[in-house]
């Protein structure tokens, strides 16, 4: 035993400068250290406390890139969360080895829900979860050597950041649009004003008021009111997921698709309730338009595009006859060239038409069978007549999601109102039906039905025994089993007045819409699905809103001088919560219940003294924060200004290639691809449009990154177990299908999320310890295309271990920690293996392709192992491994006999190009046979080029019959050519 031992011994002293996880880990806090005490990462600004001291200015080619903002969560980080981290810290790596000013840092998103759930359940203030959680997740992110630059960090619940995400609020809420003004891009229409403007063009008559009448004989009351309603941020009643239960309105993605919430699983109901509104309808053509100036991937485009849904098409006046008289039922179509087979209408249960009062008592004559039970839609009481049947309906509607009601899939339900309307273009009468699928969000919350040429009207058709009628020649032989949905010839569309028989759709569309023009039945429009945003949240853990309002309910924003408006402490975190089925019940945020601080005597600065006012209640959503953080990473400390406008033009200002400006990567998943980028490219068209920003967009390059997926494992009573206890076990037959156990017991596989449910968590701090940060980073970067999902394997994180300590062994001497490099040149063969590396590397890091940019470096690594490394070689692969590896890489640099940090380093480019041409091999010409030339051709020429440079030589030609194609061409490239003429 004793000699075993001292062989160990031997053999761990012979090895005692090996790169292994406890070097590495020393390593890593060793460059951490010095990074942070150094300011390595830090970047310039042109003006401010972060300019360079010595008044120089910064270089001029600037590249500022970002991470999605993070919300820092209690339960830390798992190894899938920092992938998107690590690609874009490898790129600003690059970035800065090539010269660039990068700036690149990491805030955090930290209002919000769970803060305030955690606060509820203990009583602790959300601001100390919080900041325990984002000082966990800096350590974490510190562990993976990421090169943020810490001076530039925040929360968006510092104090600082919320007066200016507060005083950005008050820009929009003091601004109108004015679709008619220059806007600030030659060429184009359509801005955001001061306030103050839209008053003096009320008062000078230049802008008419909404009902007509002069501004000076509006009362107070009627002048606010007027402002109000162009106001770019306003409150309105507006439709919301009301949760008594919770106590809270409910935004649509915290609401599950049977309408019920995410967090306790009670009811919702849709309400109307007084919010406020961002008006980013306003914004809704720009925001479609200048996707074409951004470099974005073109899902999330078409994506952005269908979120807004603009519609060309006509608004039709049909006359709706009620219980209480006849209205008017306008209706949105894109296909008014089908008015003549309408044959229902179909209207949202949240439409106003059907209060009480107008729906019929009794079920009129006429109405079919299947139409009072709604096929099942209403219990059989309900259904005893229409007002029963139509309230039944709007209570059932109430308890269910946006997602679920417009799922196409899904069944469709409705029940008849009891109402009839006449259609303008033939006088029929048809049936209004309510049904969920139609929304108020959309249009005017009211459908014209034409079953023969529209599925989802043809399968209510059928489901309701409605009339079917056809206005298009459909193909022949054609068995009306299913709508009609294509193009076709116009038919049976004539009154008295015009005829749209023989037309086609455009001519048809244009034809019927001037006819609905010239009497007054309906006009073109544009409809859009965007609808303007609720920015109301009952919740405490948010931003406050900076605005008053008088006894009579008007509002005011607060002076600029009064922010920030912070939030006070409070005993109860919980909004009031009511019985999960009390639909009736009004919302009391937890501010509600501070009676001195929600009552305040103001001098707001306009002239009149000091009044009594109350605060706002509601807070902001937490997207209010993530609509403009990218600007104050910008200038973090600036007190004057939330940017001042020299850093923002350095950073994000238009130049060439990049015409609406922005951020120059934004990397982040694809599930916000609509709202938080809708959101902000909104807040941000407002700065713009004011003039505070010289960018139109915020971000100019999006990439979506893909996800770390894991498998889980789950036992015979479908209880999920650890998934690092899982043994697998090849199939005995060999058919080479394992199966798996743990502790002896057999358990299925399923392959999905990390989840801590689902015990299948690998967190980035163990796979540090036990591995090295980069190897860890190494082996994410690896495992496939940053924009593709990719499994986790643990076990095959020993391949980018493999890697980097064959990179160490390529420099440092296992045994001695001696260098290994010498001082001797390149042969012909390695410097062409290392100009191509240099070269292909370069190109995948600039186009993000990080894993074969790794798969270069792994073989040009394999080539130098096992000879002598020259220092120009050694260096310069260390030089490329920085950036996916930074820590291994300083050390390997330093003791190369550097001093400055290798993340400052020139990243290496080939000097002599001849060195990247391949190759030639010398190709045999045969002609019958005999030898007629001979080509000097690339090794890779593939055997179709090989056979037309072979045809094409003029000595060949002189063997060949003019006119004639060879009978047989026999080619093994890149050697021999045979032709047989």
């Amino acid at each position: 035993m004793s000699e075993q031992h001292s062989a160990s011994e031997q053999a761990e002293k012979s090895t005692s400068y090996r790169y292994t996880a406890a070097m590495a880990n020393q390593i890593e806090i060793k460059w951490q250290d010095f990074w942070d005490q150094h300011g390595t990462f830090n970047a310039p600004n042109p003006v401010g406390n972060l300019a360079d001291p010595s008044g120089e200015q910064p270089p001029a080619d600037s590249f500022f890139l970002l991470d999605m903002f993070p919300y820092p969560s209690g339960k830390g980080l798992h190894v899938g969360h920092p992938l998107g981290y690590i690609a874009t810290d490898t790129v600003a790596r690059f970035q800065r080895m090539r010269g660039k000013n990068v700036l690149y840092t990491m805030g955090y998103d930290a209002f919000g829900l769970p803060a305030e759930q955690y606060a509820v359940q203990t009583g602790q203030h959300p601001r100390i979860t919080t900041e325990e959680n984002i000082a966990n997740m800096r350590r974490q992110l510190r562990r993976l050597g990421l090169s943020h630059e810490h001076r530039r960090s925040f929360a968006t619940t510092d104090v600082e950041y919320m007066k200016w995400t507060q005083w950005i609020f008050l820009q929009i809420f003091n601004s109108w649009y004015d679709p008619q003004a220059p806007g600030r891009k030659p060429g184009t229409v359509g801005c955001a004003r001061p306030i103050s403007e839209l008053i003096a063009g009320y008062a000078s008559g230049e802008i008419p008021t909404p009902d007509g009448r002069p501004w000076n004989e509006l009362t107070e009351k009627e002048q606010h009111d007027a402002v109000n309603a162009r106001r770019l941020a306003y409150v309105d009643y507006a439709p919301v997921n009301w949760c008594p239960g919770l106590g809270t309105v409910l935004a649509n993605e915290e609401v599950t698709a049977e309408g019920r919430s995410e967090r306790g699983n009670f009811p919702v109901f849709k309400r109307e309730l007084r919010q406020w509104m961002m008006r980013i309808t306003a914004y809704a053509d720009r925001l479609a338009e200048d996707l074409d100036t951004v470099d974005w991937p073109d899902k999330v485009r078409t994506m952005q595009r269908n979120w807004i849904g603009k519609s060309r098409g006509a608004d039709v006046d049909f006359v709706a006859h009620h219980a209480s008289g006849d209205e008017l039922l306008t209706v949105f179509t894109t296909r008014p060239d089908t008015l003549f087979g309408a044959t229902f209408m179909v209207v949202s249960p949240e439409h106003p038409m059907l209060a009480e009062e107008n729906i019929p008592a009794e079920w009129p004559e006429g109405t079919r069978k299947v139409w009072k039970d709604g096929a099942g839609s209403v219990a059989a009481a309900a259904a005893a007549n229409p007002r029963a049947a139509v309230k039944a309906y709007q209570r059932a509607a109430s308890m269910k999601s946006d997602l679920d009601r417009t799922d196409l899939e899904k069944e469709k339900t409705g029940v008849f109102t009891g109402i009839f309307a006449t259609n303008p273009v033939n006088g029929k009468l048809v049936p209004v039906f309510t049904a969920d699928y139609v929304m108020m969000g959309y249009g005017t919350g009211a459908i014209m039905a034409v079953p023969a040429h529209d599925q989802r009207d043809f399968d209510f058709a059928k489901k309701f025994d409605l009339d079917i009628v056809a206005t298009m020649k459909p193909a022949e032989g054609f068995d009306w089993a299913t709508a009609w949905t294509s193009d076709g010839e116009i038919i049976d569309s004539e009154n008295d007045e015009i005829s749209l028989n023989g037309l086609f759709k455009d001519e048809g569309k244009a034809k019927i819409t001037a006819w609905l023009e010239a009497r007054g039945a309906g006009k073109a429009t544009i409809s859009y699905r965007l609808r303007d945003w609720l920015f109301s949240r009952q919740r405490y853990w948010g931003e406050p809103f900076p605005v008053v309002y008088d006894d009579a309910g008007i509002v005011y924003s607060i002076p600029e001088s009064m922010l920030p408006l912070e939030l006070p402490d409070t005993p109860d975190y919980s909004p009031r919560s009511y019985d999960p089925d009390d639909a009736n019940s009004e919302p009391e945020p937890p501010l509600g219940r501070l009676h001195d601080w929600v009552n305040v005597e103001l001098d707001l600065g306009d002239g009149k003294g000091l009044r009594h006012f109350k605060r706002d209640t509601n807070t902001m959503p937490n997207w209010a924060g993530s609509c403009w953080y990218e600007m104050r990473y910008l200038d973090p400390d600036n007190t004057e200004a939330f940017c001042a406008p020299e850093n923002e033009t350095y950073w994000m200002g238009p130049r060439e290639g990049k015409t609406s400006g922005g951020a120059d990567l934004y990397v982040g998943g694809v599930e916000h691809a609509v709202l938080h980028l809708l959101y902000s490219r909104f807040w941000h068209k407002v700065l713009f449009d004011l003039g505070y920003v010289s960018s139109s967009e915020p971000f100019h390059k999006l990439f979506n990154q893909g996800y770390v997926q894991a498998y889980a494992y789950a036992d015979a009573r479908g209880q999920y177990v650890p998934a690092d206890e899982v043994e697998e076990v090849p199939a005995a037959d060999g058919s080479g299908e394992p199966s798996f156990t743990w502790h002896g017991e057999p358990v299925n596989r399923e392959y999905g999320k990390m989840g801590k449910s689902l015990k299948n968590i690998v967190t980035p701090d163990e796979m540090a310890a036990t591995y090295g940060a980069d190897t860890f980073r190494v082996y994410e970067m690896s495992m496939g295309p940053l924009d593709a999902d990719r499994p986790w394997e643990t076990r095959a994180v020993v391949g980018s271990q493999r890697f980097l300590q064959r990179l160490w062994r390529n420099v440092v001497n296992e045994e001695t920690g001696a260098l290994v490099v010498t001082d001797s040149d390149c042969d012909r063969e390695m410097a062409k293996q290392l100009a191509r590396t240099i070269a292909d590397v370069t190109t995948e890091y600039e186009h993000m392709r990080v894993n074969t940019a790794i798969a270069k470096l792994i073989t040009f690594n394999n080539f130098l192992t096992g000879k002598p490394v020259p220092r120009v070689a050694a260096e310069a692969l260390v030089k490329m491994v920085a950036p996916v590896a930074p820590h291994i890489a300083e050390e390997l640099w330093a003791k190369l006999g550097h001093v400055e940090s290798v993340a400052r380093a020139d990243f290496p480019v080939v000097a002599d190009e001849a060195l990247l041409a391949d190759d030639l091999v010398t190709a045999v010409v045969q002609v019958k046979g005999k030898v007629r030339e001979r080509l000097e051709v690339p090794p890779t020429i593939s055997e179709a080029e090989l056979a037309a440079l072979a045809l094409a030589s003029e000595r060949v030609q002189q063997y060949l019959t003019a006119g004639q194609e060879p009978r047989k061409v026999i080619v093994r490239a890149p050697k021999l050519v045979n032709i047989v003429p």
